[in-house]
């Protein structure tokens, strides 16, 4: 999966498939830090979508025998990226383009909130980035899943993983949900503008960070052996 799970980042900045960049993200019309929700009615997006429809469209699409099969993989490869995104709290809310438009420091060099949540941030907890770093790293978080501190919450994070249509999009949903809270607890909690990242808020985030990793490869495996099993 490691060999695809970007190409949907790279696609999207192609002519052929600038359609796909607004399924990266739902734009939570909340106010962190003091509230947070998503709405799917208020917040899909009009006609371009959101990442919510789109996991529940490539959902349909992967097992459906009406499209060939270039675009059920296409399909799949959209989803191994977007349950990824979806678990990154600043792809499920509006504030400041997703955080995008609140610049702040990495290691004395300017970058925004957002990159470094999906970014900075997570190669400093991997140890840099290459194949035998994401191997390692990989390994960390499966111990952890599978007997360290996270083997009590894995159930609750695949506990909705129906690969049916409607229950695609009501699961989904509950993942940018749980997502967002993650903002009003912690990425938004303060305003960082133009503040050092790497230090006292890398040190609270990282708990976060890895917890969400953890659970979007726990779930993403889950979800693909679900999609496997309907065919």
């Amino acid at each position: 999966m490691s060999s695809v799970a970007s190409w949907a980042d790279d696609y999207r900045y192609t002519t052929p498939g600038k359609f796909s960049a607004p399924f990266h993200y739902i734009d939570a019309e909340d106010s962190p830090p003091s509230t947070y929700s998503v709405d799917l009615n208020h917040d899909y997006g009009g006609t371009s979508g959101c990442i919510v429809s789109a996991i529940a469209n490539y959902t349909q699409r992967v097992n459906d025998r009406r499209y060939n099969a270039t675009n059920r993989q296409q399909a799949l490869e959209f989803l191994i990226h977007f349950i990824g995104d979806i678990t990154q709290p600043l792809h499920t809310e509006a504030k400041a383009v997703g955080g995008n438009q609140i610049p702040v420091l990495w290691q004395d060099a300017d970058t925004n909130l957002h990159a470094a949540w999906d970014t900075q941030m997570v190669e400093k907890d991997a140890g840099g980035y290459g194949a035998a770093v994401i191997t390692s790293f990989s390994n960390r978080l499966i111990a952890a899943i599978d007997s360290g501190a996270y083997a009590s919450q894995k159930a609750s994070w695949v506990s909705c993983t129906d690969v049916r249509t409607a229950s695609a999009c009501a699961c989904a949903l509950s993942w940018a949900r749980d997502a967002n809270g993650i903002n009003c607890v912690y990425v938004l909690q303060v305003d960082e503008t133009n503040r050092e990242l790497d230090g006292a808020y890398y040190s609270g985030a990282n708990p976060y960070i890895e917890m969400q990793i953890a659970k979007a490869g726990y779930r993403l495996g889950t979800y693909v052996n679900n999609l496997a099993a309907a065919a």
